[in-house]
């Protein structure tokens, strides 16, 4: 359950554990472009010196954001998928775990995608986290769809991953009630289908 390969990622002491957290936070509610080092260090009650010691930059900030939140919800989903239940439970678990890590976490849609709005260019240190964490899932999807219509493995997974990804992008524009949830039951037609 690890982040994209060959990131380079630093050891936290609690000072840049704190730094981190705070950084999270203000990266999510405000845009990470929009977040000064000054505000991460006042908001964790550390010097600017302090961060530029622990993490080097702000991009290097960034990306243990960014790894840390991919972790984390790569963790929450593997605590949710039971590999003795069959394959379409197993995609609808996907998106019930989607549903509640949204609700808890990301009020504002996947952190990932907002992220990627801001930074779009593969030379950025961070950039393979976001599309890292998004070909993980779309691996994720076809290896599910493989156990249910292995002709089909590839065109299922990229389907159900559009699914899952703009059912992300609508909760975080809050454009109708409880889009993960609808995406869900159009996911369970696409596997009913499919098992036809």
């Amino acid at each position: 359950m690890s982040t994209a390969e060959g990131i380079r990622r630093i050891a936290l002491t609690p000072a840049a554990r704190r730094a981190l957290e705070a950084a999270g936070r203000l990266f999510y509610a405000r845009g990470i472009h929009a977040v000064g080092v000054d505000l991460i260090a006042a908001e964790a009650g550390v010097t600017k010196k302090t961060l530029y010691d622990r993490f080097g930059s702000k991009e290097q900030i960034v990306v243990e954001y960014l790894a840390e939140r991919d972790e984390r919800w790569r963790t929450f989903l593997a605590g949710r998928l039971d590999a003795e239940r069959p394959a379409r439970e197993r995609v609808l678990t996907v998106f019930d775990a989607s549903r509640a890590w949204a609700l808890e976490n990301s009020p504002k849609g996947c952190s990932m995608v907002n992220a990627h709005a801001e930074i779009s260019d593969p030379a950025h240190p961070a950039y393979p986290i976001i599309t890292g964490q998004k070909q993980w899932m779309l691996d994720l999807f076809t290896g599910l769809c493989a156990d249910i219509d292995p002709d089909r493995a590839d065109r299922l997974g990229r389907t159900l991953m559009l699914l899952h990804e703009g059912a992300l992008v609508a909760h975080g524009l809050n454009v109708f009630a409880d889009p993960i949830a609808h995406a869900r039951d159009e996911a369970g037609a696409l596997l009913a289908a499919a098992g036809e």
